[in-house]
């Protein structure tokens, strides 16, 4: 008997649908798909969510020095002549960032193996240029946003709501959804 379903796919469909099941459902918080699907999918998520909880505050505060462009008031870069050449100005600026512990980043590693990249567009009515898009840091989201949620739950993340049938070849479709 296998440790899996293979959902009528070949292995590279099946890993390809559930990691894009995956990415949906921890950006989301909630998808809609088959019951067999949704299984698959809660053992996937639920041992991401758990990789992240165990290495959710291992991480050093450090601070470093960044050069950063000075600007003006309307957001454009300061110019100035030197030697006979525009250059940008550039100011030295102190940052605090978190440096990953190694084991952080080997479960950062992990999780994005497994997570799409998602780029968010952004909500205006107005036509969208190109760089309006920015993609989302899924790993970052998992440290930040998720696992302090389930901090003190041990396991259980998700949860499975059938919902009926499917009107075209009467499949039943549920809900699944992080608790």
């Amino acid at each position: 008997m296998a440790g899996y379903r293979k959902l009528g796919r070949t292995s590279s469909q099946r890993k390809a649908m559930l990691r894009s099941l995956a990415t949906n459902l921890l950006y989301y918080g909630k998808i809609k798909t088959t019951v067999t699907r949704a299984k698959e999918v809660r053992r996937l998520a639920e041992g991401l969510i758990t990789v992240a909880k165990k290495e959710m505050n291992n991480y050093d505060e450090v601070t470093v020095t960044a050069k950063v462009p000075r600007k003006t008031a309307d957001g454009k870069r300061v110019k100035e002549k030197v030697n006979g050449k525009t250059v940008t100005v550039f100011d030295n600026v102190e940052k605090k960032i978190q440096k990953d512990r190694p084991s952080r980043l080997n479960a950062r590693r992990k999780i994005l193996s497994v997570l799409y990249p998602v780029t968010e567009a952004p909500m205006s009515g107005r036509k969208h240029m190109r760089r309006d898009f920015h993609v989302v840091d899924m790993a970052r989201k998992m440290f930040e946003d998720i696992a302090p949620r389930y901090a003190d739950r041990n396991g259980g993340y998700t949860r499975i709501v059938r919902i009926g049938a499917r009107k075209g070849d009467a499949a039943e479709i549920a809900v699944i959804e992080l608790v």
